[in-house]
């Protein structure tokens, strides 16, 4: 590589610091941000090899860049940036944080073989289990962990490195040149029997792999160094591996023990997972050593984990797809252990590290971390006496949920859902069926997974109350500020916007920024995340300028540390235009948007789910300025994508087949409208049952296609039915009951029965002042189809009243609508 040349005009290479059979890893700097990066390059493949193989290289190391990439732990290596420099001669490249330290297989040589002091080991142990533990609960296996594969930095932090690279060259199935035994590729002394084997490894495998590490640097030596590969790899399989202590006396015989117990061959044998090994392991060392020295970073790297795949910005409009949903996290990758399914392009906030517990004197110093919170990269905090951060460990560290389903508000747009990935099974450990007696205890654990399964049983009322007691409980025992306190509020700020209280929303999420901002900084990924929640209800609150002003502070500050490629950037920038489109800027939002889907598929592909997520995007800006023709085409293109890279049943497959049926709608197409939607009630039906908030909204639109068809009887019984369920399911005042009821009140209007049709148009303005405001947008679009309905019987004074009312509430500067016309499907 040549010295002087840029990678793709930003990486500047300026000294080879290793090679390996994949690739060459440079220093270089990056000059846009004037910091020094490691940049690792896969090597380039000649004409000779097959080209579909080098495609699916791509693909797939794409895919792992941005599993890579969002992975945010002190003890794992932070990913970049991302990219194929080819075209210029170059290769598939990843930028890394520059590590300064050496990996324990350097440390073992420089220490002559020797094994590293006692205290060094119990301290790598414990650093290497939480972030295993950290990155496990992220659904993520290394399935290469090694010590060549282990950083101590000169400041005692250890890292892991190269999962996008292992986990890459375990999914392609690269092979390695065989020796006489036919080994397969991995490092023979660290590969467990299933590996071995050829068998599914899950997290388990990492666990016998750090047992191996952990064997070698106490004992010196791996514990099958038996000569040549194949002797290796059969004492894997059969032989049970010497006690630590015959080697070297002076280790503490429980962490022997526990070492032992992860060299188990059969994985059901090991410990369960790594969280499980972390707090033996720190209850280990206390009772040899007593109470760990602390080891914090002179600058703690964020805390926070990525939300589901998707990254799209939920938007709304009258009885269209989906509600804006709170979430968030900081990433691009959903957590394998739940709390919801997955949200739809927003981010939770990220744990926060606080400061002394509550009625603490703030000018005593602060005692020694608690080992979980040190090695987990926590800010001071004291636990009480005895008590330990358990119960939604993972989530409570992380913040991250995954994808709820996705109700729709009623009113004027923007709209629709954007799509996530598909959502990873909840952990049956930290959460259960809702109502269970196991999940009803006062204990506040039990109540925060009780919150969790209500609302996944879309029952988001009881939701609020169980999160609500359960961060109160949590207050009481762990402190108002504590990392897990504030992740119970983040629920709770959540299940407030699900339940139609996005006024008590915003306060709960406001209050966790405050709190973040003071113990993290202004500037801090958790920060900023809480913040653009904020934003993101602002939206929902139809406070729209607001909105774009928050967004557009946390976006500057964004491009500013995190660079303009980052994914929570990109994700930021997308939502703006959502915020541009509330304030009735359409060009805008849209030529936003447009950009970002762009640079998402230079960075990600350009079927990538949150490349797909803007396009979508751009084809309801697109609608709303009335290119209809080209938002079908987009919206089309975006199906046959999802289809083809996440398959028929997806949820965000079935969102862009509804919105393609809302483009036929529109441009007057309404009979292959209703073919379409009575195609996709039968597939929803299928896939996720007949009384799913997503079945039920493509039971709406076939409906408002009945009306477009005047075939008004059967539109009123249609919507009386979906109204009637969403009522019993998801609640009276539920944003989808009221647009089911808004469309009765719509088709009585057209059979001319306007007595009826006033008494529901009332009914649904009352509930939208009531869990909206007077002022917001949809109550202000509630009351105008009073008023039109009163004009329609002839009461013109009371008609005329209502409508300055109306008028005087929308000049109190209100935005009402947006560019887009409000629309009933």
């Amino acid at each position: 590589m040549a010295e002087t040349r840029l990678i793709q005009g930003r990486y500047r290479p300026l000294d080879l610091i290793g090679r390996g059979g994949m690739g060459e890893v440079w220093r270089a700097r990056d000059e846009s941000l004037g910091r020094q990066v490691a940049v690792k390059c896969l090597k380039a493949f000649g004409p000779d090899h097959d080209p579909n193989f080098a495609r699916v290289l791509k693909e797939r190391f794409r895919r792992e860049a941005r599993v890579a990439a969002s992975l945010q732990h002190r003890g794992v290596t932070v990913v970049h940036d991302f990219g194929d420099d080819s075209a210029e001669g170059g290769a598939l490249f990843l930028v890394m944080e520059l590590l300064h330290g050496r990996n324990l297989s350097q440390l073992l040589d420089e220490n002559e073989q020797r094994p590293l002091p006692v205290e060094e080991v119990l301290d790598i142990a414990e650093q290497v289990a939480a972030a295993l533990a950290y990155t496990h609960e992220q659904g993520i296996v290394h399935r290469d962990l090694k010590p060549a594969n282990i950083m101590r930095l000169t400041d005692g932090t250890v890292k892991i490195c190269d999962f996008g690279i292992a986990r890459l060259a375990h999914d392609i199935g690269f092979t390695a040149k065989l020796n006489g035994g036919g080994m397969a590729m991995g490092t023979p002394h660290y590969m467990s029997p299933e590996q071995i084997a050829g068998n599914e490894v899950d997290h388990r495998s990492d666990l016998y792999s750090l047992g191996c590490v952990l064997y070698e640097i106490a004992t010196g030596a791996p514990p099958f160094d038996l000569g040549d590969s194949w002797s290796v790899l059969v004492g894997h399989r059969d032989t049970e591996p010497e006690p630590l202590r015959t080697h070297r006396p002076e280790l503490p015989a429980s962490f022997e023990a526990a070492v032992l117990d992860l060299l188990a061959k059969e994985p059901e044998a090991r410990p369960r997972d790594a969280r499980t090994l972390f707090f033996r392991l720190t209850d280990a060392r206390t009772a040899e050593h007593g109470p760990a020295r602390p080891h914090v970073p002179a600058a703690p790297a964020p805390l926070s984990a990525p939300p589901g795949p998707g990254t799209g910005r939920t938007h709304h409009t009258t009885g269209d797809l989906g509600a804006p949903t709170a979430s968030g996290a900081v990433g691009g990758v959903p957590t394998a252990h739940a709390a919801y399914p997955a949200p739809t392009g927003h981010t939770a906030a990220p744990p926060t590290p606080v400061g002394p517990a509550a009625g603490t004197d703030p000018t005593t110093p602060a005692p020694p971390l608690p080992p979980w919170a040190r090695a987990l990269g926590h800010g001071p905090r004291v636990l009480p006496a005895g008590t330990r951060d358990s119960g939604a460990w993972a989530r409570a560290l992380t913040g991250v949920w995954t994808r709820p389903a996705r109700p729709a508000p009623s009113g004027p747009p923007p709209r629709h859902a954007a799509g996530s990935g598909p959502a990873r099974p909840a952990d049956p450990r930290l959460s259960g069926p809702a109502g269970t007696a196991a999940a009803t205890g006062p204990d506040p654990e039990a109540r925060y997974a009780h919150g969790l399964a209500l609302g996944r049983a879309g029952r988001w009322t009881e939701a609020v109350e169980a999160h609500r007691e359960a961060a109160a409980g949590r207050a009481e025992t762990l402190g108002p500020e504590h990392t897990a306190t504030l992740a119970g509020r983040c629920a709770l700020a959540f299940a407030l916007v699900r339940a139609g209280r996005a006024a008590d929303a915003l306060i709960e999420y406001g209050r966790v920024a405050e709190l973040r901002g003071t113990a993290l900084g202004p500037e801090h990924p958790g920060t900023l995340a809480a913040r653009q929640e904020m934003a993101y209800v602002l939206d929902r609150l139809g406070r729209h300028q607001e909105a774009y002003e928050l967004y557009a502070q946390v976006l500057a500050i964004r491009e500013r540390t995190a660079g303009p490629d980052h994914p929570d950037t990109l994700r930021c920038r997308h939502n703006l235009a959502h915020s541009l489109s509330g304030l009735g800027r359409p060009a805008e939002a849209l030529a936003t948007v447009t950009a970002v889907a762009a640079d998402r598929a230079r960075l990600l592909g350009p079927e990538d789910a949150e490349t797909l997520t803007s396009r979508y995007e751009v084809a309801y800006l697109l609608g709303g300025l009335g290119r209809w023709e080209e938002a079908l085409e987009t919206y089309r293109s975006v199906a046959a994508a999802r289809e083809r890279t996440l398959g028929r049943d997806h949820p965000d497959t079935l969102a862009a087949r509804y919105e393609t049926g809302i483009g036929l709608g529109r441009l007057g197409r309404s009979a292959e409208a209703l073919d379409l939607y009575r195609g996709l009630v039968r597939d929803r039906t299928r896939a996720y049952g007949a009384e799913d908030p997503e079945t039920l909204r493509a039971r709406h639109g076939l409906g408002v296609n009945l009306g477009r068809l005047a075939r008004w009887e059967e539109a009123v019984a249609e919507a009386r039915q979906v109204g009637g369920i969403r009522a019993r399911v998801l609640g009276p005042d539920h944003p989808d009951t009221l647009v089911s009821r808004r469309e009765v009140a719509v088709g009585l209007g057209w059979l001319g029965r306007w007595e009826e049709a006033l008494s529901l148009y009332r009914a649904v303005a009352e509930a939208r002042e009531r869990t909206l405001g007077p002022g917001h947008p949809e109550t202000l679009a509630a009351h105008g189809d009073e008023a039109h309905c009163l004009e329609r019987l002839g009461r013109t004074a009371e008609a005329a009243a209502l409508y300055r009312k109306v008028a005087a509430e929308r000049g109190q500067g209100l935005p009402y609508g947006s560019a887009m016309p409000p629309v009933d499907v």
